[in-house]
């Protein structure tokens, strides 16, 4: 028998793995991780809102690189977590890393997805992965920044990156790889910052 949605999610997860592979920082990870399964996030209200933003930014002059979809990663220990990002968004004040601003004006997330904890996986964990749709709009290099007064969203800009991102130095340890790769974004508008900034959708939990 052909049992569609069997193999739609086969697809599915090849589609999320080859997103998955295609976004390590460190290619000797590749036969690292096993991935088993892989759910659509079928969420119409983000889907709009991202499109309403990438709207909304084209309208204002932004380029098509600027307004190019990207992907980008959360990692959850537990289903329920993942699934609640899912559903109700990435929150501010959701982060416990500060280095790039402020967490309770903005959301951290990966660009690569293999640093998404700052530790490193060990041998036999496992943990839900989100992989967002990510519009990173105009994006400011800041220095990190390690004081408890936190950089401020930067007015114009919709993401914050760290200085040393491009060249992440081997024998940087992990929890610095994992720091200096995160995207921090955020929306401001009219002065107050967005509970959820509209530039990330959740698209596949594996």
């Amino acid at each position: 028998g052909f049992h569609p949605e069997l193999e739609e999610s086969s697809s599915l997860l090849q589609t999320a793995v080859a997103v998955l592979q295609s976004s390590y920082l460190d290619s000797t990870f590749q036969d690292g991780f096993q991935y088993s399964q892989a759910i659509l996030v079928e969420n119409d209200v983000f889907l709009s809102e991202l499109k309403a933003f990438a709207q909304a930014k084209e309208a204002a002059g932004y380029s098509q690189e600027e307004l190019e979809e990207t992907f980008a990663f959360l990692l959850f220990d537990n289903e329920e977590e993942a699934k609640e990002v899912c559903q109700t968004g990435l929150r501010v004040n959701s982060s416990s890393i500060s280095t790039l601003g402020d967490p309770a004006k903005g959301v951290y997330i990966s660009k690569y997805a293999d640093y998404l904890h700052p530790r490193p996986w060990y041998h036999g964990k496992s943990g839900y992965i989100v992989i967002c749709k990510l519009i990173k709009g105009k994006v400011k290099v800041v220095s990190e920044n390690y004081t408890t007064s936190y950089t401020c969203p930067s007015p114009g800009y919709d993401c914050h990156v760290a200085l040393s991102r491009n060249n992440v130095p081997p024998k940087t340890s992990h929890c610095q790889a994992f720091e200096q790769s995160q995207y921090y974004v955020y929306e401001v508008s009219g002065g107050s910052t967005a509970e959820r900034p509209r530039q990330i959708c959740p698209y596949i939990v594996i």
